[in-house]
């Protein structure tokens, strides 16, 4: 059974940093591409970020290009989500989540969904 798991959500004021991590099994984390949404109240889960198949090449939205960072960590099997001058309109709740082919920007795509974390960005 795959899991991930979303860590490192939480409260910030506008203009501050957050890192979210995602932790797999080291299984899911080799045969799949990770990548990121997020879904604010009454909208459509939103493409953030996410890695080419070959796990080297990052895709980002147009909403977070030049502020937000996805990377990992092979060894511990963990994506992160760096997210540095944070908006209000960054408030959400972001999932982790893990597809087996192309398209890394349509959430149908993505097979295996985190629980989700919570982000909120006062201003």
């Amino acid at each position: 059974q795959v899991q991930l798991v979303e860590t490192g959500g939480g409260l910030v004021q506008a203009g501050g940093s957050l890192r979210l991590s995602c932790a797999a099994s080291a299984r899911t984390f080799s045969r799949y591409a990770m990548g990121w949404f997020r879904q604010a109240p009454g909208k459509e889960r939103e493409f953030v970020a996410a890695f080419h198949r070959n796990g080297v090449g990052t895709y980002y939205g147009d909403a977070v290009k030049g502020r937000f960072t996805i990377s990992r960590d092979n060894v511990k099997n963990t994506v992160y989500l760096q997210m540095n001058s944070l908006k209000p309109e960054d408030t959400a709740v972001y999932y982790c989540a893990a597809r087996d082919g192309s398209g890394w920007s349509n959430p149908t795509n993505y097979k295996y969904w985190g629980q989700g974390t919570q982000v909120t960005v006062s201003s």
